[in-house]
């Protein structure tokens, strides 16, 4: 007789398998085939059974591993101790990217991708501020991205500004535009928030793609310059008045170099924008903005102006994306709207809400996950955005609320528990 844990886990995956197939023969059972003969209708049966087997096993697999173990069985971890562990590993992570590149392992195509990563994780750790910390949904982020992006590109290509004066600009003109997107939403939450916020970030990116004159419209901008390390180009040869990093230090010229240059400068600033965060969630601003959280209602009794912790915070945010549009705009040498559509914006929520809205370490795990893992397949040109949302729905049933979530008060009375 089967055990009754066996038998449901059964019914779960056969019930799994039959609705995976159900969606799977439309989408790969059939394909179209192009021969001499012109078009042809193809089928892939095995693809559909293939697709159902795995969910079906996967689905029984979970199910049985849910009857085994159960959370309420499991002994709480203390916060404190979670804190060491979140404290520990961050320190870990912290070392390991300081050392990548001098890695044995290490090579140009690794420390490319580690910096993809970065920026990921920078304006992972800017969204956390608008969305982890001060509770407004956020899905037009990606529109400070491109301010950010845009500013430098015109700026250092119209008048030939270097990137470390434009870096700070950069972050202004962002911040401008999120208090200019705070001030119209000041009364708006929830579900109606994210959408006017969508609607701002496809304005922002229509305007770009539309205004040829300024932005160069769908051609985007190119000939972007590179940033020097003190006037030092990192180049085989330097203009007439200028020196190459390599002849200055006496190096033979390698390619290399730029891309460890680049990877430290974004590095950089994320390290800064962490030790931001984490700083400023301590001081009066980031506790209003946990409060503004937590209950809006409640935060208004207490003496608070909702309205100067929401463009705070949307401000705040959107400095740090427009910081890391820059380094983008730098690091690629050409921009154009295609790189600022809505799944970037998609993306970078996934990452927040997959780590745990309020969590640092959290949104480091999650871009490692969302951007790095993809990254990896990108050979597997139609099997990639499989790995991608495969990875978001692994982590959805395995830590719904996020992989480190971190709701708790930053600080709170003394003696309280």
């Amino acid at each position: 007789m089967i055990a009754p844990a066996i038998a449901t886990a059964l019914r779960e995956g056969l019930a799994g398998a039959l609705v995976a197939a159900g969606l799977a023969l439309p989408m790969l059972g059939f394909r179209l085939v192009d021969s001499s003969q012109g078009l042809s209708l193809g089928t892939r049966f095995d693809w559909v059974l293939w697709a159902a087997l795995i969910v079906g096993l996967g689905r029984f697999a979970m199910t049985m591993l849910r009857g085994a173990w159960q959370p309420s069985q499991a002994p709480a971890m203390g916060e404190a101790k979670a804190a060491r562990l979140r404290l520990m590993a961050g320190w870990a992570l912290a070392g390991l990217a300081i050392t990548l590149p001098f890695l044995p392992f290490s090579d140009r195509n690794l420390v490319d991708k580690a910096t993809l990563v970065l920026i990921y994780v920078m304006l992972g750790w800017g969204l956390n501020i608008v969305v982890g910390l001060a509770g407004l949904l956020d899905l037009g982020f990606v529109a400070f991205y491109a301010v950010g992006a845009y500013s430098y590109a015109l700026l250092a290509t119209g008048l030939g500004w270097s990137f470390w004066l434009c870096l700070p600009l950069a972050g202004l003109f962002a911040a401008g535009f999120g208090i200019a997107l705070g001030f119209p939403v000041l009364r708006l939450r929830g579900d109606y928030l994210a959408i006017v916020t969508l609607g701002f970030g496809e304005i922002i990116r229509v305007i770009l793609q539309n205004w040829q004159d300024f932005t160069g419209g769908p051609s985007g901008i190119s000939s972007i310059p590179r940033p020097t390390l003190f006037g030092l180009r990192f180049m085989a040869s330097a203009p007439e008045g200028h020196q190459t990093f390599a002849d200055y230090f006496g190096l033979a010229f390698s390619g290399d170099h730029r891309v460890i240059f680049l990877y430290f400068i974004i590095l950089g600033l994320a390290l800064l924008t962490n030790l931001f965060t984490l700083r400023i969630r301590r001081l009066p601003i980031g506790r209003a903005w946990e409060a503004l959280r937590e209950d809006e209602i409640a935060c208004r009794s207490l003496g608070l102006n909702p309205t100067t912790i929401k463009l705070s915070a949307f401000a705040l945010g959107a400095m740090f994306a427009g910081f890391a549009g820059s380094f983008f705009a730098t690091r690629q040498g050409f921009i154009s709207p295609e790189s600022f559509s809505f799944i970037e914006s998609a993306v970078i929520l996934a990452i927040v809400v997959l780590g745990g809205m309020g969590s640092q370490i959290g949104v480091v795990l999650a871009a490692l996950i969302l951007v790095g893992l993809p990254e990896w397949f990108r050979e597997l040109q139609q099997y990639r955005m499989i790995a991608f949302g495969g990875a978001m729905v692994l982590i959805m049933l395995w830590k719904p609320s996020g992989l480190l979530a971190s709701r708790a008060p930053t600080i709170r009375l003394k003696g309280a528990k």
